[in-house]
Formats: structure tokens, C-alpha cells, sequence
């Protein structure tokens, strides 16, 4: 069966959407034998010869080059059985090279792999589709697949190739519009491409969605790289982690970007890497008293400026601070000094760049067609279509490798708003609704249901945390009760009001008095996180300490650590973006380090040490943690005094001594001798005074604490006559008699 003139040309022209048909060894008969028919494509050959590599003698069937591409076929009469061989090659330049041919090797990918593919199914999918080194027969290659249902020809190309598309053409199988092809000889390190002819006619140069590691822009090559091999030292961490019910454990998130942390002066001020940031880290955040950092979104994208949140290597750390087993490294350590890991997750839109997602194999194959569905206007990126399965299992799969791969903690999933809603910042007209005519994105729902519940289900213990902006109901309530399954919700309503409430001057904050108890409304609807990030401190946002209405630094200080003080003992858990911790006076900027020089002023170093203090007191005090979404431990204790801007409020514990009384004062005038009503008898201890000499303050305060007296007042029994600084939050534990 010698090749026809017409199939020839298919093959040069690249256009053959089944090479194994062509390629390799394959019976067949010719001029009535029966024999083995052999072709191979490889430029720059002068001959190219089969070794049967099971004969004693190594026997050669030399091939004729029917074209002058480098296009070689053979036929061996006197054999009938497909047999094992090797491609012995001279090039022009006289020199030998004798390799495994790629078409003599069977699917790596069974039909269940596919039809679990096709339906959503294969969860840990990222472990087929990619880039495998594998080792098949006794011989060490990589395998290749990928997704692209209307593709007319897919190759492999790379730096292995000359990134010519003729050479490593991929199989279609079946209807599963999945390509694959294993490569045999390929180590770690090659960098490749997908080279795609599309139904137009079009090629496209993609990179592969399930890349493990990628290179800098602007080539963006996938490079193999295996992920297997890394020796882990946390499981202490990770058995411990399986029993946390983290609603009731201390959760206060220090939120960071890796490239503008800190910077390494001794290598030409650039960004830390992943193994260099692992010990300055650590220490950091033990010693502050954080028990987890969140990372902003580290997964690949090309472009610095959007912070990581146009995604483009969805299962890949980016190539920015080191290898991904760099990053294992990071987490590893992290892991061995008791801090977790939240990773950015970023599943609600990605970038139009045409070497990856977009427009993939020549359909809107992971965006919606429409652009009413699939186009987010604010963002200039694509929206995911959710109700695809093979879109839901790749971003499922994406989640999940992170946990698998990287041994993470959690995910915060950006925009969940956006996904939540089919009209998300559109006007009438620009949106499809769904099925019922409403606006709400069921596919959307059912997709960030179906993650929380298998990532629970194969990590317990990890922390799910939605960015969610709307008064949706249900975020953080269980599938099962109809809820979206998260674990915690960012509370960006109290967020505004309380910056909207310390941004007025203090002389009008009576007129504002609301703001701060406003929250408490709907704080038990929820699992909340309270949460200043970095969001809060760019594009003339101000940062945390200029936000705050005051005439000087130090008083913007003093106002800011009454602020946080409010804000850590308000009930729900912490996240706090990195300089904010001690006053970053200028706005973040995602290529400049923070400003860490400041710690050497006595009103930042004072917000530092406020910010430590205040861990320490939340991580250690059981009523102050285990409580936090139970209504039942919380009391307002007074609310009404707004001309004197006081506020004050209970948490209790299951018993007396577990009880904390926090006053907040936010005028800038001292009140002497000033009631409040406490509900036992005897020492209330002053634990954090925000006006304390330590944190920068004048001092002024109880010193200590003080005793109740037996004076109603407030639906109190007793009360406490205190000094209330200006400008300050004071919290109290009962002491006992």
C-alpha cells in the first residue's frame, strides 16, 4: 500500500488529521505480497533506515525518500507482524542518528479517561492532558494531549523540531476532540507549542492549558517539566489540617505579592524568589502572629501589570520567581513553621491573548460565543462557559492541582459577584438571561458548587473563601442546604462602611454613627472575613493610614490602630494586605518593594507592634475564635452615645472569665470617668490599649484595668467608670473577683 500522490500532499501540507494512519508500520500488501509498509517524516536526511532492535544483528530495511521535504517510505515483503524498530538516520552533514520513531506507539489515553473527560468527570484530568514524561516499553519520552473538538490538524512543535508543524502531527481520537501523540526521547526542559490548523484554514501558535511551567513572555513556550520528585515535610501539618473547622479556629491572613514584598538589593533589585522569600517570610509572619498568608494570584499570565489575574497558565506557577518545585518549597516551608497557605484563584474571566485560551483550535471552545455571555466588559477579558463540561472539568481540575500539586490550604476565589450574575455590570440589552428568563448564571452556581464540594471532599480541611460583593444568600451555607459551599466570604460591606466612617472628620463622625453599626445587621447571615486588601490601596484609593481623617501622621496613626483594634475584635476572621500592617504611607505599587525603611519611625513601628499584639490576643483566646458565627457570644453594650462617637460591645465565652469588653472612642478629645455597663463583678483587665506608649500613643488609659461597680447602667448590672483616650479602641477581659 504505497502512499498516493494525493495523501502526500495532505501530509507535507500538513492537513492530515490522522498520521498514525500514515506514519510508523502498518501490514499491508503491495503487488499482491504481504508485508509491512514503513514511512517516516524527517528533513534535513539523506536516508533513513528501520533497525529491527529485537534481532541479534540489528537488521536494517532501508526506506527510499519519495519526496524532497524529507519524506520516507519503505516496504518489508518478507514480514507481516509489526515489530519493534528504531529510525536510523544520516543527515547532510554525515552524522548519525538513531531514535524511536513517535508512530509506533499506541494512545496513552484509555476511552474511560475520555468519556470521564467528555462528562466532566475526570477530576484529576491535568494528570492525562498536558505534557507526561512517561516511561512506555521500556522507553522514556513525553506524551502530549489537548482539547480542540474542531481543529483540522494539531502538531507538537518545540525546540526539538525547528517548531515545524510537519514533523510531530497528532492523532484525533475518536469523537472526544481530544490529540495526542507520545514523543519518544523528550526530556525535561524541551519548550512547545500547539501548532493548530483551524476549520478556516487559520494556524495558531498555542500554549498548552494544562502546562505545568511556562517561559517568559514574550515567546510564552510550555515547557515540560515534572512535578514528581519533591520529598515533603509537612505532613504533620497536612494530618493536622484534616480535623480543622476553621470557622472556630484564629484565622488571621496576612495577604501578599511575591514581586513587590520585598526585593533582593544584592542582585540588581529585582523580585525574591520563591526559595529566597521562604525563611524572610516565615520569620516575618510568625513573629507578627499571622496564621496564614494569601497569595495574589500566582499562576502564569504574561502581563505583570494585571497583578496575576488575567491568567493564562492555569495550573502553573508563574515563571517569575522560580521553578514549581521552588514554590513547593515555599509552601513546604511555610507548612513546617504552622503557617497556610491561600492561593488567589482567578476561574471568572481570562485574557483575549491569542497564544492561549482565546478562540481555541478556531471556536470560542472555553468562552461563550456570544459576546453578551462571554465578553466582560470591564475587564476586556473572556468569560469561561460554565455549562461546557470539558470547560467545567479544566477549571475543577485546576482548583484541585493546586491542593494535589502544591499541598495548599485554600483557595480565594476572585469575582465570584461576576459569575454569580448573567447581567454583572451590563445594561439592558447587553446580557442573555437563563432558561427561566432570570439573571443569575445557574451554570456559573452549579460550577462553584460542585469545587467547594470536591474540594472538601478530597482535601478536608481546606479553606474556601469567596470574594462576593452582592447580598446574595447562601455563600458560605453548605451545598446540601442550598448554599454555594464556601467556608468564609470577604466583607466588603463593612469594609466600605468603616473607611467611608473614619474618613470623616471626627467632628462629624455623630452624624455617621450607623456606619460602624450597621454591620452587625447581617453579620450572622455569613461566615465573615473582615478584610483591608490590596484592592483599597491603589489607583488613588489612598493607602490605609492617609484613608484616615487627621491633621498629622501621628494622629493618622492613632486613628489607624483604633481602627484595627475595632476591626480584630469586631467577630469574624482577618485579612489584612501586606504594608498595611505598619502604615504604608504611600499607595502599593506591584513593582516597587513596600516601604519597610518606616519601621524605623515610632508611628509605624507602633502599628506593627498594635497589629502583633492584637494575632497573638486573637490566636490565644478561645471566645475570641471559636464564637465568631455564633450570635449567641456577642452583646452591644452601648450604640446611642453618637455626639461623644462611643461604641462598646461584648464577646463572651462559656464562662465569665472568657468575657472581653471592647470600647471604641473615635473623637479626638479624652472623656474622663465615663460609664460602662459590664455584666460581672470584679477586675476587668485592660489587655490592648491602642493609645498605649508602645504602640506610639500619649499613654493615657486605666492603667491596667480597673473594678466594676456595683452601678446599673445600659441593662448592665455593674459598670466601669473609664478613661476613654482620644482616638482609641480599648478592649478588657474579665479577670475575676
Amino acid at each position: 500500500m504505497i502512499l498516493t500522490k494525493n495523501e502526500l500532499n495532505s501530509f507535507l501540507k500538513a492537513e492530515n488529521k490522522h498520521p498514525h494512519n500514515i506514519l510508523g508500520m502498518h501490514p499491508c500488501s503491495s503487488g499482491g505480497k504481504k508485508g509491512l509498509v514503513v514511512r517516516a517524516f524527517i528533513s534535513n536526511a539523506l536516508s533513513c533506515d528501520i533497525v529491527d532492535v529485537d534481532s541479534e544483528s540489528n537488521t536494517r530495511y532501508p526506506l527510499v525518500k519519495i519526496s524532497p521535504e524529507g519524506f520516507f517510505e519503505g516496504f518489508i515483503a518478507d514480514r507481516t507482524k509489526v515489530f519493534a524498530y528504531r529510525l536510523r538516520v544520516e543527515q547532510f552533514n554525515s552524522e548519525f542518528r538513531q531514535f524511536h520513531d513517535p508512530y509506533c506507539f499506541f494512545p496513552t489515553l484509555s476511552d474511560n479517561d475520555l468519556y470521564l473527560f467528555n462528562e466532566g468527570n475526570e477530576h484529576f484530568i491535568y494528570n492525562k492532558l498536558g505534557a507526561h514524561i512517561r516511561n512506555i516499553n521500556n522507553i522514556p519520552g513525553v506524551s502530549f494531549s489537548v482539547w480542540a473538538p474542531t481543529a483540522k490538524r494539531i502538531s507538537v512543535v518545540g525546540d526539538f523540531n525547528n517548531w515545524d508543524g510537519r514533523y510531530h502531527p497528532m492523532r484525533s481520537i475518536g469523537s472526544s476532540g481530544v490529540w495526542e501523540i507520545f514523543i519518544p526521547g523528550l526530556k525535561s526542559g524541551s519548550k512547545y507549542k500547539y501548532e493548530i490548523l483551524t476549520d478556516a484554514d487559520n494556524i495558531q501558535l498555542k500554549t498548552d492549558p494544562y502546562a505545568t511551567y511556562f517561559e517568559s513572555p514574550p515567546h510564552n513556550a510550555s515547557i515540560v517539566y515534572p512535578l514528581e520528585g519533591y520529598e515533603w515535610n509537612d505532613q504533620n501539618w497536612i494530618e493536622a489540617r484534616k480535623n480543622k473547622d476553621w470557622s472556630k479556629e484564629p484565622v488571621n491572613i496576612y495577604e501578599l505579592h511575591i514581586g513587590s514584598w520585598k526585593k533582593s538589593h544584592e542582585h540588581g533589585y529585582r523580585s525574591m524568589t520563591y526559595r529566597e522569600i521562604a525563611s524572610e517570610l516565615v520569620d516575618y509572619v510568625n513573629y507578627m502572629g499571622f496564621t496564614h498568608v494569601e497569595f495574589m494570584p500566582l499562576a502564569e499570565h504574561p502581563f505583570d501589570g494585571s497583578w496575576g489575574y488575567q491568567v493564562t497558565g492555569f495550573f502553573a506557577p508563574t515563571y517569575r520567581f522560580g521553578t514549581p518545585k521552588d514554590f513547593m518549597y515555599l509552601v513546604d516551608t511555610l507548612h513546617k513553621n504552622n503557617t497556610g497557605v491561600i492561593m488567589d484563584w482567578v476561574p471568572a474571566h481570562f485574557p483575549t491573548d491569542a497564544f492561549s485560551l482565546a478562540h481555541f483550535g478556531g471556536d470560542h471552545l472555553y468562552e461563550h460565543a456570544d459576546p453578551k455571555q462571554g465578553y466582560h466588559q470591564d475587564w476586556g477579558t473572556l468569560i469561561f462557559n460554565y455549562g461546557r463540561h470539558e470547560v467545567r472539568g479544566f477549571l475543577i481540575a485546576s482548583a484541585l492541582a493546586w491542593f494535589d500539586r502544591y499541598h495548599i490550604d485554600g483557595l480565594r476565589v476572585d469575582a465570584v459577584a461576576s459569575m454569580l450574575y448573567l447581567d454583572y455590570s451590563r445594561d439592558e440589552g447587553e446580557w442573555i438571561p437563563n432558561q427561566y428568563g432570570d439573571r443569575e448564571n445557574l451554570e456559573a452556581i452549579d460550577f462553584l458548587k460542585k469545587t467547594n464540594q470536591l474540594i472538601h471532599q478530597y482535601y478536608p480541611g481546606s479553606l474556601m473563601i469567596a470574594e462576593e460583593s452582592t447580598a446574595w444568600e447562601g455563600v458560605t451555607s453548605p451545598v446540601s442546604k442550598g448554599g454555594l459551599g464556601f467556608d468564609l466570604k470577604w466583607n466588603l460591606g463593612w469594609m466600605h462602611d468603616t473607611l467611608e466612617y473614619f474618613g470623616h472628620d471626627p467632628i462629624h463622625r455623630k452624624w455617621h454613627q450607623n456606619k460602624l453599626t450597621f454591620g452587625m445587621i447581617y453579620q450572622y447571615s455569613e461566615k465573615f472575613v473582615q478584610v483591608f486588601s490590596h484592592d483599597e490601596v491603589v489607583h488613588g484609593k489612598a493607602s490605609m493610614i492617609n484613608k484616615m481623617s487627621a491633621h498629622s501622621m501621628t494622629e493618622k496613626a492613632q486613628t489607624l490602630r483604633a481602627l484595627y483594634t475595632f476591626m480584630w475584635v469586631w467577630p469574624g476572621k482577618n485579612t489584612l494586605f501586606m504594608g498595611c500592617e505598619f502604615g504604608q504611607s504611600s499607595e502599593w505599587s506591584y513593582d516597587s518593594e513596600l516601604d519597610w525603611h518606616l519601621l524605623k519611625y515610632k508611628d509605624h513601628e507602633g502599628i506593627q507592634a498594635i497589629i502583633r499584639d492584637l494575632n497573638n490576643l486573637i490566636n490565644s483566646e478561645k471566645s475570641l475564635y471559636q464564637y465568631d458565627y455564633d450570635h449567641d457570644y456577642f452583646e452591644w453594650v452601648s450604640i446611642d452615645d453618637s455626639s461623644n462617637s462611643v461604641f462598646s460591645f461584648l464577646r463572651k465565652g462559656k464562662k465569665p472569665d472568657e468575657t472581653f469588653l471592647a470600647v471604641g472612642h473615635f473623637t479626638p478629645v479624652p472623656r474622663y470617668e465615663y460609664r460602662i455597663g459590664v455584666p460581672h463583678s470584679g477586675f476587668w483587665k485592660e489587655v490592648i490599649n491602642s493609645n498605649a506608649h508602645n504602640y506610639g500613643g500619649n499613654g493615657s488609659g486605666n492603667f491596667g484595668g480597673c473594678y466594676s461597680e456595683d452601678v446599673p447602667s445600659k441593662n448592665q448590672k455593674y459598670s466601669l467608670s473609664l478613661t476613654l483616650p482620644a482616638m482609641s479602641t480599648t478592649i478588657f477581659k474579665f479577670a475575676g473577683k
